[in-house]
């Protein structure tokens, strides 16, 4: 990803049979293998809706990114998160300036807007003036430092395109409520890919579980 950001599965507990056992433990039942009848119970539990036994796993993610993206993610209160502290830790001159083609207007009125790409001189005239902005902001931030003021006082000079990273730790069903929304063509862009890395790394554990949530126009259970 742009500025070296990434996702990375950091550990994680349970699969698509954690959610069949969570479902059979109501009946005093139990299985000890995936098979194409576990398969039905998981689509039937997505398809109605039975959302708990989806909760009985855990994943935890890492994951460094713009700090805009970051206050979006937040918004989603169904996981722990444990952040890099600028009260503590020095930031590096690590900012997130898009790409050309990710350059782009805002066409229309709100709640019904698109985004349009900008002419290639435009896109570049843009970079260099965030990629300034960004060079200007860190110049006062290490001047600050430098001068003795504390971190936690210098770091408000600091832009929200700044990277940071943090841990994530969440249960499928809420992976599945986050996916539907920011891994979403209404999402913006930049939180948009890191939505599909966390789809792709979860979805390699949960296979059965993220085909019956993409069946079930990926709605949360």
């Amino acid at each position: 990803m742009e500025g070296g950001g990434f996702v990375r599965l950091d550990a994680h507990m349970g699969d698509d049979l954690s959610v069949v056992n969570a479902a059979r433990v109501s009946f005093g039942a139990r299985s000890d293998a995936m098979d194409e009848r576990n398969a039905g119970l998981v689509r039937f539990l997505m398809r109605d809706r039975h959302g708990t036994p989806f909760e009985h796993n855990a994943f935890r993610f890492h994951i460094r990114c713009p700090i805009f993206v970051v206050r979006e993610w937040m918004r989603h209160r169904i996981g722990s998160f444990n952040e890099l502290s600028a009260r503590y830790a020095e930031m590096k001159a690590d900012f997130y300036v898009p790409a050309a083609a990710d350059v782009r207007t805002q066409v229309g009125k709100p709640g019904a807007y698109v985004f349009e790409p900008v002419e290639a001189e435009h896109a570049e005239r843009t970079r260099d003036a965030i990629a300034a902005s960004y060079a200007a902001a860190f110049a006062t931030y290490r001047a600050l430092l430098d001068d003795g003021v504390a971190k936690e006082v210098a770091r408000t000079v600091l832009p929200v395109g700044i990277f940071t990273e943090f841990y994530w730790t969440v249960n499928a069903r809420s992976v599945m409520n986050f996916l539907s929304l920011r891994n979403h063509e209404a999402a913006q862009l930049e939180i948009r890919r890191y939505a599909v890395a966390v789809e792709t790394l979860w979805g390699e554990r949960m296979p059965v579980t993220r085909d019956a949530f993409v069946a079930n126009a990926r709605t949360a259970p």
